[in-house]
């Protein structure tokens, strides 16, 4: 694509580089530009401007007066890939069960689980095109996909390779992450150490065989998986040259955060209980934190404390976590308006979390998540607006007019 944008009313999320992550008050700062353009030569940012130096070329042209422009989102968490709908448990939720009850009745993962195992590969990805085709038009230029609705070799092989197509047809950046231990199937209830090694030594090595997973994760939690397990999975991973992004602390903290953080992992995702103990690890670390609101709305669970982690000099990111369980919703845009409104974060923090800090939880900070001569022409064009605020204040409505990909 070859296109020149006019009259930007602003320009937002201007970078000269993208060597280092933002955090503590470097997390606030976003760089604009009024009245500007922008020209976008085979899909790449080739120059942006103020307006009055605006070339002189024979190409399309937009007008985008009275409208702001900006790098599309980078959504860090999803598990996109998934066979159906658990509207049913929402129900189990609202008639008192919590999201441990529900899964120790039989649904929760092992419910997506089952019903995947009855899905055929083109189906699986026939549904997930959709779903990420929405998120595009959501806003999302960038997206992380996880397995873990399969947990057998052969159903997580069937979802990396659903993602794998995905990958080599999608309009933007895509990472795969192998998630075996996301929980413990029916024959494995009362064996996790056997388990453990069909993830480890089984699954794994023909996962990264042929490919099929850029990154390795685990759901440490209360009743899923412990330390040993997680020191397990993040070992097994640098064994096959998969960094880890981690599920830690989502409904309770017993020093996972630190295990994380002195093992070199990438992300540690959720956080939404957190201990001293927990900030003292992540700050004397280069693991990113992930903040997933939509999970914290939907589950009505508390909000990763994202005002104090800023506070405390840790890089934040924030994500999706799309799932048919938690967080069935790739719309960052409400994840934007939750950012300020629970996670007390300023416009110009939760927009970094969600750009420009995502892309590096995911390592494409060198091809989206900023407005830098180079990288993806993934932009969002909003509807008219004054300015970045305007963005979470209409929580309820989107400001994205379209976006470029």
């Amino acid at each position: 694509m070859n296109l020149l944008l006019k009259n930007i009313k602003q320009l937002i999320g201007i970078t000269e580089n993208s060597d280092v992550i933002k955090r503590g008050k470097a997390q606030g700062a976003v760089n604009t530009l009024d009245n500007a353009y922008l020209l976008i030569r085979n899909n790449i940012i080739d120059s942006f401007g103020p307006m009055h130096d605006c070339p002189n070329v024979s190409m399309d042209t937009h007008d985008c007066s009275g409208r702001l422009v900006l790098p599309m989102y980078v959504d860090s968490h999803t598990h996109l890939v998934f066979a159906e709908s658990r509207a049913a448990e929402m129900n189990m939720r609202l008639h008192g069960k919590s999201y441990q009850e529900i899964a120790e009745a039989g649904g929760g993962i092992l419910n997506s689980a089952a019903k995947l195992h009855a899905m055929s590969e083109q189906q699986l990805y026939d549904a997930a095109h959709l779903r990420l085709e929405n998120a595009i038009k959501q806003g999302t230029g960038a997206i992380e996909i996880k397995s873990g609705y399969g947990l057998n070799i052969e159903d997580e092989m069937k979802m990396l390779r659903v993602i794998r197509v995905l990958k080599s047809l999608s309009p933007i950046p895509m990472k795969a992450t192998f998630l075996g231990a996301h929980a413990l199937p029916h024959e494995y209830k009362n064996n996790k150490a056997a388990y453990m090694y069909l993830v480890c030594n089984e699954m794994l090595p023909r996962i990264a065989g042929e490919g099929l997973a850029d990154y390795i994760d685990i759901f440490c939690e209360t009743g899923y998986f412990d330390l040993d397990d997680l020191k397990q999975v993040i070992e097994s991973g640098d064994k096959h040259g998969l960094k880890a992004k981690v599920h830690v602390n989502q409904f309770s903290s017993f020093g996972a955060v630190k295990m994380a953080c002195e093992m070199g992992v990438l992300s540690v995702d959720h956080l939404e209980v957190m201990t001293e103990d927990d900030y003292v690890a992540l700050s004397n670390a280069n693991t990113i934190a992930t903040g997933l609101p939509l999970c914290s709305m939907f589950l009505d669970i508390p909000y990763t404390p994202g005002r104090q982690l800023i506070d405390k000099n840790i890089p934040l990111s924030i994500a999706s976590d799309f799932n048919p369980g938690s967080a069935p919703s790739s719309n960052l845009n409400l994840a934007f308006g939750l950012a300020c409104a629970k996670l007390k974060l300023t416009p110009e923090e939760a927009f970094n979390a969600l750009t420009y800090n995502a892309a590096f939880a995911m390592e494409v900070q060198h091809e989206v998540g900023s407005i830098q001569v180079g990288k993806k022409a993934n932009l969002i064009l909003t509807k008219p607006a004054n300015g970045l605020e305007d963005i979470p204040y209409w929580f309820g409505d989107s400001m994205i007019g379209s976006v470029i990909v």
